[in-house]
């Protein structure tokens, strides 16, 4: 079966691809094309920033068969704490924005916009705010 994967910017059905339970091994020659990741000696990088893999992290995601490198790329997103899921019926694998993407963000502190409605039911969004304090209290019943 073909497996798609779906990342934040792109769409990519690798030929190498193969699903093998919770995990998604892709030739590391097509890794880049598909997830924006590529295997180097200092680890995975994307862009500018690379992730060491320690060495025991190392032998769980990458390994060498049939002459070819292969990556495990769920498995590496569940080493960065990157959201993934997959629909095996369909053989769709969706890797959620990585940590480099939040990066911008943590590092100026803006909270993510969003709207709620106050106790009259007008509707408020955070930026409405922007230049101003705010205190939210939140609050659940679980």
């Amino acid at each position: 079966m073909a497996v798609t994967i779906l990342t934040s910017d792109s769409e990519a059905t690798p030929s190498s691809a193969r699903a093998e339970g919770a995990s998604l091994w892709v030739r590391s020659d097509e890794l880049q094309a598909s997830t924006g990741w590529e295997l180097k000696p200092e680890g995975m990088c994307r862009g500018e920033i690379c992730v060491p893999l320690p060495a025991d992290r190392a032998a769980s995601v990458v390994v060498e068969r049939d002459g070819a490198t292969w990556v495990d790329v769920a498995g590496f997103a569940g080493y960065i704490k990157q959201t993934s899921a997959h629909d095996e019926v369909t053989g769709t694998w969706y890797f959620g924005p990585g940590p480099e993407e939040h990066r911008g963000q943590f590092q100026l502190l803006d909270a993510p916009d969003f709207e709620l409605p106050d106790l009259d039911g007008r509707k408020h969004r955070l930026s409405d705010y922007r230049g101003k304090k705010v205190l939210l209290a939140l609050w659940a019943s679980w």
